[in-house]
């Protein structure tokens, strides 16, 4: 070969295989080879050691010295020549290692991959050769090659890495352009790997994430059962099983399966605390906030010294309106992390400032909270003078407030303070403490018209709380929230027209969002309109929200007016199991009810009255049934 044909290779993807395998970088250029190495004059006994030998001979050497002039004179062709026959005639790892970079240099792929496959043929046994080869594969976008080479290099690893090792592969998978090819080819490397009473778990898992990785959902659970089923005691197919669950409907057979999967695990007595946070976590992104609580109670059994997972409990049980087990949780938090910022120097205000995010209520938030310290005190105070707030324990929400010291939640406290004065009938105090409130940008402006609402709102004020919401929208046009609440106030007011508008608008500006489309679609077959078109809307919110148990409950509600009985009570079981809100039982029981099945309904009912007994949708339903559960 005279000169080197170059060739453009993905490059990128060659190092981020290299990650993948944990390879050192392929040298783009480098220095000369390095001879064996010359003993170096020392003084005292050491100096009568005699020197190394050196297979490095003056023609060699001569050699060597002519390839490197070749290529710093922009000859990299007779480089590698020279080279490559040194590496054939003395099998040495750095003349092979200084081949393939004179290729790279060169942008010359294939004799990059010859020079790689020369130095594996010559050192069968070495590391570095394999990796390499894999690794110029990578480059060359050649992976059905790779198999040899992948599975020499698992070989020739040491035996304590190669289940490492093994596990990192699944992210080739996700770097390739063809994933279902790249799956395909990850079983082939370690199909010999199944059997192998050290390997087969990891090596199982890899394929199953491999599968996962190319999309193959199907091929990905069918492998995690097996896993199961041959180990137990291993976590992984677990993990797997809550990628495959996550965002899927409760009723979608794949989703089934995989949760089937998971409770084996949780019920075995093997699983360790962190999976079944996981799937706490993972029911709480589902808003099956019943099922969550199970399992966070769970967790705190497990690690009662764990702050954060009473925070996350105590949100579940306030969204759940269980007040007393909410409080029983958050005070915990608090006295758990109190106890360890004891020792610690508190931060200063303006520190905390500057660390604390917007508040959000959401207990799939609350973790997070717990996470960040001072701020999850912050929620945790929050909450608690809310729940005192809800149960008539004023002095005692104002005791709460009174903690939260962080200028960036003065809002948050001012509008606490005026929802108990507007609790208690003052009004217009309420009002004009939250209008007192500072406001340091636009978004206090409109965080402020919100809050004012909100007040208004939970003291039934509908009208006012829409003209205050009316003027955040004239100031916030675009603001497709604010947009929203109005128009539920609007169809509180039974302005359904100024509603319906509102909602579109919502549509146009947050076409991927599914509030408004559920919203529409249920006030439409709430009052027995256009029930097709109410229909469509709902099933176009699902879409986009799968799972969500309040819009399952509005597409059991949609069928039940449409006349569909069994469809509608299976819906409403389904979102009723994820999420047991009152609303939603007062549905699922006047759908059993209307099938003469008034036992389940009465037992539906009280469930739902226990949980919120002012709701007006139950105390509606119950007046209209004539029934007194």
């Amino acid at each position: 070969m005279s000169c080197l044909k170059p060739g453009v290779a993905p490059w990128a993807w060659a190092l981020a295989l290299a990650g993948a395998l944990h390879l050192g970088p392929v040298h783009a250029q480098g220095a000369a080879p390095t001879a064996a190495p010359v003993a170096a004059p020392a003084s005292g006994p050491a100096a009568s050691v005699p020197p190394a030998s050196s297979d490095l001979d003056g023609p060699l050497f001569f050699q060597l010295m002519l390839a490197e002039f070749e290529l710093a004179s922009g000859r990299p062709g007779p480089a590698y020549e020279y080279v490559m026959e040194a590496a054939r005639r003395l099998k040495r790892d750095e003349l092979f290692r200084r081949a393939v970079d004179i290729a790279i240099q060169a942008r010359a792929g294939e004799q990059a991959l010859t020079a790689a496959r020369a130095w594996r043929l010559a050192r069968p046994t070495s590391l570095d050769a394999a990796r390499t080869e894999v690794q110029v594969l990578g480059a060359l976008n050649r992976l059905g090659e790779a198999v040899d080479p992948l599975r020499a290099v698992v070989r020739l690893s040491p035996a304590e890495d190669r289940a490492g090792l093994i596990s990192s592969l699944p992210r080739v998978v996700g770097r390739a352009s063809d994933r279902r090819q790249a799956a395909t080819l990850l079983d082939e490397v370690l199909r010999p790997f199944f059997t192998d009473p050290a390997l087969a778990t990891a090596a199982r898992l890899a394929s199953a994430r491999g599968w996962l990785a190319a999309g193959e959902a199907e091929q990905a659970l069918k492998a995690a059962e097996a896993i199961q089923k041959a180990d137990a005691a291993a976590p992984g197919p677990t993990l797997i099983a809550l990628e495959l669950w996550s965002g899927r409907p409760a009723t979608d057979p794949l989703a089934v399966r995989a949760q089937t999967l998971i409770s084996a695990f949780l019920d075995s007595g093997k699983a360790e605390t962190p999976v079944r946070l996981a799937w706490a976590r993972a029911l709480v992104g589902a808003q099956r906030y019943a099922d969550a609580v199970a399992q966070f109670e769970q967790v705190v059994r497990e690690r009662p010294e764990d702050a954060g997972p009473f925070l996350t409990l105590g949100a579940l049980h306030l969204d759940l309106k269980q007040l007393d087990p909410a409080r029983v949780a958050l005070q915990r938090y608090v006295a758990l992390t109190e106890a360890a910022r004891a020792p610690a120097a508190a931060p200063s205000p303006a520190s905390a400032a500057a660390a604390t995010p917007p508040q959000s209520d959401a207990p799939a938030d609350a973790e997070a909270a717990a996470e960040r310290g001072a701020d999850g005190l912050v929620e945790a105070w929050l909450m608690l003078a809310r729940i005192a707030e809800q149960q008539q324990q004023f002095a005692d929400a104002e005791r709460w407030l009174s903690k939260v010291q962080d200028p960036a939640r003065a809002l948050d406290v001012q509008t606490r303070r005026a929802t108990l004065l507007a609790r208690q009938g003052r009004v217009a105090e309420a009002r004009e403490a939250i209008r007192r409130a500072p406001e340091r940008d636009a978004q206090d402006a409109r965080a402020k018209f919100a809050a004012e609402a909100g007040v208004l709102r939970d003291v039934k004020r509908y009208a006012d709380a829409y003209t205050v919401l009316e003027a955040a929208t004239r100031q916030f046009p675009e603001d497709s929230d604010l947009l929203y609440e109005r128009a539920m106030l609007a169809e509180r007011l039974q302005r359904m027209d100024d509603a319906e508008r509102l909602l579109r608008r919502v549509m146009t500006l947050k076409p991927d969002s599914p509030h408004a489309y559920n919203a529409l679609g249920y006030s439409l077959a709430d009052r027995g309109l256009r029930l097709e078109e109410a229909r469509g809307l709902i099933v176009r919110a699902l879409e986009l929200a799968p799972g969500d148990p309040f819009i399952t409950d509005s597409l059991g509600w949609v069928e039940f007016r449409l006349g569909r009985n069994e469809e509608a009570l299976r819906h409403l079981q389904a979102a009723w199991a994820a999420r047991p809100d009152t609303e939603i039982g007062a549905h699922l029981g006047e759908v059993l009810w209307v099938l003469g099945r008034r036992e389940e309904a009465l037992r539906i009912w009280r469930a739902a009255r226990e949980r919120d007994a002012a709701n007006e949708v139950l105390k509606e339903t119950l007046a209209r049934l004539k029934v007194s559960p």
